[in-house]
């Protein structure tokens, strides 16, 4: 089967991609630089140079092809503007999924995030819940995420919806500050550290997508994809620290003057374009609680997360450790 795969060179993108091709399938990416490609060469593989806001582009890397996997998104920048938010997760969405129609692709299976939901008041949280996205990120996903649910509902595209929840393993990158916050010497905890925080292994990430983009009774759905388990955040910082043998000790730090200091450096540095030493995101992940519940997606995929939070965690951590990351 040949399968289109766009944000190939991220860290879900890029596994998902070594799956398929481990299956035996003919997988095309999408990807804006060549060099930034990590998988390895293949006959199966197939490496398009070009930009998913580019009409013309996404229509020739489409045709031809009987799945698709949308992961492309963009990620929170300073020298990131909210247009380029919106070009790539409502405009690039709208590129395929036309392009889909055009040529009758099959299988759609697109990307958002449970960032949708906002700070979760009555957990857990199913699909159901309501939207309260928070930034310019969770917001443009929720649109795109929106707009490809009722394009394909009205012209009958094979459409599923995937929610994943906070993802980590061995390649992450952007989790990394987790581990090296529970590893410091004293870990700083903005608030109490009693909010949820709910993570998903890759490998039961990238499951969760196969059988999404498998199973008929995914069509027209909308799954949270996520472990079994959810730890609140003191828990899970001293899980880690006991995994790699770092901090015993913890400091909790009042919550209002570091939303005030993260507003403050947002409004001076975002104008330079300088980022910012402190964004009110990250003092929103000690605020703010992120517990799902993933029984649809038991029910009607069958998934079942192979990997428990401990596990996990260790094997993310030996990873940061052999890559002198920690």
């Amino acid at each position: 089967m040949k399968i289109l795969v766009t944000g190939a060179t991220g860290f879900t993108g890029h596994n998902l991609c070594k799956r398929l091709l481990h299956e035996g399938h003919d997988v095309r990416i999408l990807v804006r630089s060549k060099e930034r490609v990590q998988l390895l060469p293949s006959p199966n593989l197939e490496i398009i140079e070009g930009d998913i806001r580019d009409e013309m582009t996404v229509n020739s890397c489409v045709e031809g092809t009987e799945k698709i996997f949308n992961i492309a998104a963009m990620f929170r920048s300073a020298k990131s503007v909210d247009q380029d938010y919106h070009d790539i997760h409502v405009g690039g969405v709208k590129h395929l999924l036309k392009a889909a129609r055009r040529h009758d692709v099959k299988r759609i299976v697109h990307c958002s995030t449970v960032g949708v939901h906002g700070d979760i008041k009555i957990a857990p949280a199913d699909e159901n819940a309501p939207f309260a996205p928070a930034d310019i990120y969770q917001r443009t996903k929720l649109e795109g995420e929106l707009w490809a649910r009722e394009y394909a509902h009205k012209h009958n595209l094979h459409l599923s919806v995937i929610r994943p929840t906070a993802i980590y393993g061995p390649g992450d990158m952007r989790l990394l500050k987790l581990f090296k916050l529970a590893n410091q010497t004293v870990t700083p905890i903005i608030g109490s550290g009693e909010i949820y925080y709910h993570m998903v292994y890759i490998d039961d990430l990238v499951e969760g997508f196969i059988l999404a983009g498998e199973i008929d009774a995914a069509v027209g759905e909308v799954f949270i994809i996520g472990g079994e388990e959810k730890m609140k955040l003191i828990h899970l910082l001293k899980t880690i620290s006991k995994i790699t043998k770092g901090s015993k000790r913890r400091i909790h730090l009042p919550v209002r003057p570091f939303q005030l200091a993260g507003t403050l450096c947002e409004k001076i540095c975002i104008p330079l374009n300088i980022e910012p030493p402190i964004h009110r995101r990250r003092v929103d992940f000690f605020t703010k609680s992120r517990s799902f519940c993933i029984n649809k997606a038991k029910r009607l995929l069958h998934y079942k997360p192979k990997y428990d939070l401990h596990t996990g965690l260790s094997k993310t951590a030996a990873w940061y450790s052999q890559q002198a990351l920690l």
